[in-house]
């Protein structure tokens, strides 16, 4: 898609990306949050970020915000700094419309310039839409955790998914 364009987020772009974040959370499809967050609760989140190791991208399509794509350090221990959690969240008017793949496309070819060896996707077992987009992009199922978060009273399963590039 010729038409996505990546930038790095700057805080300017902290309140789209918490509206766009808690666009998800009613859906109980994506995020284990049960009630939306704040700007002020994600400053040190997304301060956590930068644009030389673990980047937060602004993604826009046809001129307009679509949503937003990280990586983040897995587990915090030096042994694993070539290993990221992608996440991927759209606007809800971007959705279905085909961007994941070339926004999941976009995160395996730039992977390499942050020193990035593996990519991890972790995604609720009843998401089948974004299985389906990961394991369709060459990720395999690294482990299943089980019913290991409630959300509305319901068990839900969490999958890791990953990709060595």
């Amino acid at each position: 898609m010729t038409s996505l364009q990546f930038r790095h987020a700057t805080e300017e772009d902290l309140p789209r990306i918490v509206e766009i974040y808690n666009s998800t959370i009613a859906g109980r499809m994506v995020t284990a949050d049960t009630s939306p967050v704040t700007v002020e609760s994600r400053l040190a989140w997304f301060h956590a970020h930068n644009t030389d190791h673990r980047p937060l991208w602004m993604i826009d399509f046809e001129g307009n915000n679509a949503g937003w794509m990280s990586f983040q350090s897995f587990y915090g221990r030096p042994a694993y700094n070539a290993t990221v959690e992608v996440s991927i969240y759209l606007a809800e008017s971007a959705r279905g419309k085909g961007l994941g793949k070339a926004i999941l496309q976009h995160a395996i070819a730039v992977a390499p310039s942050f020193g990035v060896q593996t990519l991890l996707g972790f995604i609720f077992a009843h998401n089948e839409p974004s299985l389906k987009l990961f394991m369709n992009m060459g990720f395999e199922e690294w482990a299943h955790l089980p019913e290991i978060a409630v959300l509305d009273g319901v068990e839900r399963s969490l999958k890791i998914l990953g990709k060595k590039i």
